[in-house]
């Protein structure tokens, strides 16, 4: 008699996920360009490639860094790359606001 075990774990593929990062800067005086090439570089350090960074206007002179990029969903969360960039100067906070899986 011959049993065939399927390991189901090893037909499952792990899709990408795209991830929507909002962060915030210190204060509205922060220049966003610097900004925006510190946090560029630091997720790119996990491998990560950026596929676009927007300003969004938050009110009184303030404006946040959307940062979009994808992700292998092996991986796992997001927590170790938003930790890197928390301790970036002039960052007062990072929060994953999106995360959907990339499908096709």
């Amino acid at each position: 008699m011959f049993v065939l075990i399927v390991h189901f774990q090893d037909q499952i593929k792990m899709a990408n996920v795209i991830v929507t990062f909002k962060v915030m800067p210190e204060s509205p005086e922060v220049d966003l360009e610097d900004l925006k090439d510190k946090v560029v570089v630091k997720i790119e350090e996990f491998g990560i490639k950026i596929g676009k960074v927007e300003e969004e206007p938050i009110g009184f002179g303030l404006k946040a860094l959307k940062i979009i990029f994808i992700m292998d969903e092996s991986e796992g969360s997001t927590d170790k790359i938003e930790d890197g960039v928390k301790k970036i100067e002039n960052v007062k906070s990072v929060e994953a606001v999106d995360v959907r899986r990339a499908l096709g």
